[in-house]
């Protein structure tokens, strides 16, 4: 399996930006389409971002304009770069591969995103 680490949530205030990172382990993550979930309290785990193993992303229409899923395969790394952050845009953000398979990775803690004033 792959092991994948978020980092980069935390506190601000809506309107302002935030970059999620995430680290992944050995040479899958390289060929494998990856994506950005998220999980608001009470709600399903939902898709956002995902991007193709080359580079092509694709977004929901909630986050299309104001989010931007990237990756360096060399660095095994993938970002989502997040502005004009909303109060609903509050949940934990995941990273793994889309589809999700488990063979694949299990889901990491994610990290947490609050929008507040």
């Amino acid at each position: 399996q792959v092991q994948l680490v978020e980092s980069g949530g935390g506190l601000v205030q809506p309107g302002e930006s935030l970059r999620l990172s995430c680290a992944a382990s050995g040479r899958l993550f390289r060929i494998s389409n990856m994506g950005w979930y998220r999980q608001a309290p009470g709600k399903q785990r939902e898709l956002l971002a995902a991007i193709t193993s080359d580079g092509t992303p694709d977004y929901v229409d909630s986050v299309k304009g104001r989010f931007t899923i990237s990756r360096d395969n060399a660095k095994n790394m993938m970002y989502l770069q997040m502005n004009s952050l909303r109060p609903e845009d509050t949940a934990v953000y995941y990273c793994n591969s889309v589809p999700y398979r488990q063979s694949f990775s299990s889901w990491g803690q994610g990290t947490q995103v609050t929008v507040s004033s």
